[in-house]
């Protein structure tokens, strides 16, 4: 069997640009590498892209999540060939469980009081809102930790996420059925790491790495979390020989 393809799947106010530094990790590795836009529009239809990414693929994938990006590949880790999930600072949620209602349980981050709501059309129907994080409060509350010439950058070309999202319900949990790892940050300003650690404990991950660092922990820990990767990818080659 081949060694599974990685996937790495962006979250919320970001693009695949968030995981740049560990994608050229694992490419200088040796590793084959696929990242993704995720559309964040709503989690049912996030996951359906996500996983049609990993069925295209011809031999085994780990999915790697990051922060949104654990809910869709809680969801879309259901394909056949998906081998593994690695969750990075990331929401593991419960089938039939939303983002809101995981959240709820704990005390806010700063992230919540930094949020901007704007509409945007969807034809036919009532407008959407667009959630993004506030410009100027991007860098300390998302982005701590990164250069700040990177995180200015990050800050004004965020990917908003569809207020719709936070309230929908996860279809199904693909951990209780293929083995996952995760990493907390333990530095985390956008999402509670009890959030993290909570979900990685319910879901029963096979190895948790519990890290100093921010909520871009890609991009001050690269080789860390490339290495939290590398693991899934060793344990899971062969396993569905």
């Amino acid at each position: 069997m081949p060694s599974p393809t990685i996937i790495l799947v962006h979250g919320a106010f970001a693009d695949a640009a968030s995981w740049a530094p560990v994608t050229r990790e694992l490419l200088d590795r040796g590793h084959t590498v696929i990242v993704p836009p995720v559309y964040n529009r709503s989690l049912a239809d996030d996951a359906a892209s996500i996983r049609a990414v990993a069925e295209a693929v011809d031999g085994p994938v780990v999915l790697a999540g990051h922060s949104y990006g654990g809910a869709v590949v809680t969801v879309a880790g259901a394909a056949e060939n998906v081998v593994g999930l690695v969750f990075v600072a990331g929401y593991v949620l419960e089938e039939g469980e939303s983002l809101g209602q995981l959240q709820g349980g704990f005390p806010d981050s700063d992230l919540a009081a930094n949020l901007v709501y704007t509409p945007y059309p969807i034809a036919g129907v009532d407008d959407g809102t667009d959630v993004s994080v506030k410009i100027d409060a991007f860098p300390p509350v998302f982005a701590e930790g990164v250069d700040p010439g990177t995180a200015a950058v990050l800050a004004v070309s965020q990917r908003p996420l569809s207020g719709a999202a936070f309230g929908e319900p996860a279809s199904v949990a693909a951990w209780k059925t293929t083995p996952g790892w995760g990493i907390v940050s333990a530095d985390d300003h956008t999402i509670n790491p009890d959030v993290e650690r909570f979900g990685y404990e319910r879901a029963g991950l096979r190895g948790v790495v519990e890290l100093p660092a921010p909520h871009l922990v890609m991009h001050t820990h690269p080789a860390d979390v490339a290495d939290v990767i590398e693991t899934a990818v060793r344990e899971t080659a062969g396993e569905r020989d």
